[in-house]
């Protein structure tokens, strides 16, 4: 059991606290991000279970061929708990975030070296006008958000934003990607748009928009300083 469990186990019931306080802003202090590896297999499940990506499982960038036509919802699952390594505090890798508050699961972003999601490689949007090592593995890459309802629209996703950079720099990353959607105010845009984070949430975050692909998707990048 990790420090972590340990402590989510003394919040309340069945290991939890009574659940979200409020409905504002989430103040960081009660915010807990941990690798992936740290967290428990039944906390990230549950992130998953209560959103739209409960069929994808974050498998979008993982599958080579089409997702819903070459994996089952059981591989989906059995993919992302190994690539997870959940409730192995000692693995050696890990492919994610997972965010707490008040010890409650309730979010998650994943990130990995960018080689890592085989379907980017031959993606249009973070290539377009760019020529680069499509291989190198010093550039690490964050692809996807999941946030329980109760916390949404609550600044989960930038704190979580926030939190990819140290973990990819202490990793050995030299710099840190994102292809972000381009939200106007007062246009309707789905969660199931969202999971790849919304631009001002890397710009925020410190990141700086390299290219401009599409009309609804930019890429952000953070060089790190040798």
């Amino acid at each position: 059991m990790t420090e972590h469990q340990a402590a989510g186990r003394a919040a309340g019931p069945a290991g939890r606290a009574a659940g979200p306080a409020g409905r504002g802003p989430i103040a960081p202090e009660r915010l807990t991000v941990v690798p992936a590896n740290e967290a428990s297999w039944a906390d990230l499940d549950a992130i998953f279970d209560a959103n739209d990506a409960r069929r994808c499982r974050c498998q979008r960038f993982k599958v080579a061929g089409w997702i819903w036509r070459d994996t089952t919802l059981e591989e989906r699952v059995a993919m992302l708990r190994a690539q997870t390594a959940c409730d192995d505090p000692a693995a050696p890798m890990t492919s994610g975030l997972v965010a707490y508050v008040d010890g409650e699961p309730a979010g998650w972003v994943a990130i990995e070296p960018r080689p890592a999601y085989v379907k980017l490689r031959n993606s249009r949007i973070p290539w377009a006008g760019r020529n680069e090592d499509r291989d190198d593995d010093g550039v690490w890459a964050v692809t996807c958000f999941v946030v329980r309802r109760a916390y949404r629209g609550r600044g989960l996703t930038y704190l979580l934003a926030r939190a990819t950079i140290g973990f990819a720099r202490d990793r050995g990353a030299r710099a840190l990607e994102a292809y972000p959607m381009v939200t106007h105010a007062g246009k309707e845009i789905t969660w199931g748009e969202l999971h790849v984070g919304a631009r001002q949430v890397f710009e925020e975050a410190g990141f700086a928009e390299i290219t401009h692909p599409t009309t609804r998707r930019v890429v952000m990048r953070l060089d790190f300083t040798p």
